[in-house]
């Protein structure tokens, strides 16, 4: 399939390569440079499918950083007045993002995540920047708690706008962060709702006790690092709890509060201290 990785047999190897058998598609030349001494006729090969400059069927054993029907950022490496903006996406030939699928015109070097499409008009692999344009619709099936792959794309006054599993569109609160949030990041995110809408709110930890009984044995070690004593508590700022315990303020209230009524740990106006169990 055209923008996704396939398995194919060979078919033949020739002086510019091994041809493979890549069924309606007829043969597909895989380059001389990606062909091992184990691609013989017969063996099967894991190649991705694309155009190259001539506007031919090529395969390549190199992986781009999105296939058809992904998204991903990418730098643009030239700007061509005719066509639009070329895209840097790990193959040796450019992906182009036309003009109309750019939304916002782009500029040399600057960083966009887009979309991987086959375009209607000329069957190309071809980039858009037109993210929500090309998520799923519907209500996904994803459940509170469940860790899942997030890409920022977009900020929004409670947090970022991000593409959740290459498929939905979700909201990453801002509340909990650890660190900054880099638009273009992608990183791991914790479900906490899908609404009725198909838009997924998402967090930086995972909910209830799945979040708090990490927190609170991360804070008894530091206790006993410490000496038993800590002065941290009720007082501390939400960016000294998060610098020392790369977590949000509430989650830690959520866990020393579960670490007292075990009797785990003694709490005072200064900070917090072991306690007796």
């Amino acid at each position: 399939m055209l923008g996704r990785r396939n398995l194919l047999t060979v078919a033949r190897i020739a002086d510019a390569g091994a041809y493979l058998d890549a069924g309606a598609l007829g043969e597909v030349l895989l380059p001389r440079r990606y062909v091992t001494g184990a691609m013989r006729p017969g063996a099967q090969v894991d190649a991705f499918l694309y155009r190259d400059s001539e506007d031919r069927l090529v395969a390549t054993t190199e992986r781009p950083l999105a296939m058809v029907g992904e998204f991903a950022c990418m730098e643009v490496r030239d700007i061509s007045e005719r066509a639009g903006a070329f895209l840097g996406w790990g193959l040796p030939k450019d992906l182009l993002l036309p003009f109309r699928e750019q939304g916002k015109p782009v500029k040399l070097g600057q960083r966009v995540v887009v979309a991987v499409i086959i375009d209607g008009r000329t069957d190309r692999i071809i980039a858009s920047a037109k993210v929500d344009d090309h998520l799923r619709g519907g209500v996904p099936m994803y459940r509170a708690g469940q860790e899942v792959d997030a890409l920022v794309f977009a900020k929004s006054p409670l947090g970022f706008g991000v593409v959740v599993e290459n498929a939905h569109r979700g909201l990453l609160f801002t509340d909990g962060a650890p660190r900054e949030v880099r638009y273009g990041e992608r990183l791991r995110a914790f479900v906490r709702a899908v609404r009725d809408d198909g838009k997924v709110d998402l967090g930086f930890d995972p909910a209830g006790y799945a979040r708090v009984a990490p927190l609170g044995e991360r804070i008894m070690e530091a206790l006993a690092a410490a000496g038993g004593t800590l002065p941290v508590g009720d007082h501390s700022t939400p960016a000294d709890i998060r610098v020392r315990f790369g977590a949000s303020k509430k989650a830690f209230k959520q866990a020393i509060g579960a670490l007292y009524r075990e009797r785990r740990i003694e709490l005072s106006d200064g900070g917090i201290r072991q306690g007796p169990r």
